[in-house]
């Protein structure tokens, strides 16, 4: 089974998303061609599975103090404000389809 089904059915839902690997990973990108979340499952033996997303200001740094078990700051991304997100937690499906569109509105 993907890991990441329920991600990719939701992304590709919002108008004018497309998915294509980036840097080996699966990447949802909107539609002027910028990127808004990407897929990782064991990134570099780091065992997580999970997704870095773009968030809005200050979201990263929110979401870590709330929960660092299931967020965190991602290698690469993080210093730009990107959030990683652990999917290997439990997190609610709710809260990760919310988390996605803010990635996209981000971005977009």
């Amino acid at each position: 089974m993907d890991p990441f089904e329920d991600v990719r059915a939701h992304c590709l839902r919002i108008d004018g998303v497309t998915e294509r690997l980036s840097h080996g990973a699966p990447t949802f990108f909107e539609r002027r061609g910028k990127s808004f979340v990407t897929c990782h499952d064991d990134h570099h033996g780091d065992g997580k599975l999970a997704l870095w997303m773009a968030a809005p200001p200050g979201a990263q740094e929110a979401a870590i103090a709330e929960d660092p078990e299931v967020y965190y700051r991602p290698a690469y991304v993080g210093s730009r404000g990107w959030l990683g997100v652990r999917l290997d937690r439990g997190l609610d499906a709710d809260v990760v389809r919310e988390l996605l569109d803010e990635a996209h509105a981000t971005v977009s």
